[in-house]
């Protein structure tokens, strides 16, 4: 008895396992940047706590110093300060590849008691 074989089965193999290992390495891919957005969000939120701490005791130049050395690379740091309570927050890219995408923390602190008098001087001066 003689076998035929198809020409259409011819390859399907090496197909599949094409398909498989690309997608494997997709799946890869989007983990490893995953995990890489999830360390920059956990440095931005060490960041602005940082930074929240030290405008709250008065010392702007230890927090600005704080963000550039705890957070990640082109964060930015924005400050607001309203009824005796400064919030901080800190926002970065993500990763390089997810243009458009950011990370962000925000941090609250009560302002010391000099601070808070400083303050409110401040707002009534103005």
């Amino acid at each position: 008895m003689r076998r035929f074989r198809t020409a259409g089965d011819r390859g399907t193999a090496t197909v599949e396992g094409a398909i498989a290992l690309c997608s494997l390495v997709t799946v890869f891919g989007l983990v490893l940047v995953g995990i890489m957005a999830i360390s920059k969000q956990i440095r931005c939120t060490d960041a602005a706590m940082e930074a929240a701490r030290h405008l709250a005791r008065g010392q702007p130049a230890l927090a600005e110093e704080a963000v550039r050395r705890l957070a990640p690379g082109g964060a930015t740091l924005d400050v607001r300060t309203r009824d005796g309570t400064v919030e901080v927050t800190v926002e970065a890219p993500a990763v390089n590849a997810l243009p458009g995408v950011a990370v962000r923390a925000e941090a609250f602190a009560e302002l010391e008691p000099g601070e808070r008098e400083a303050a409110t001087g401040a707002a009534s001066g103005s």
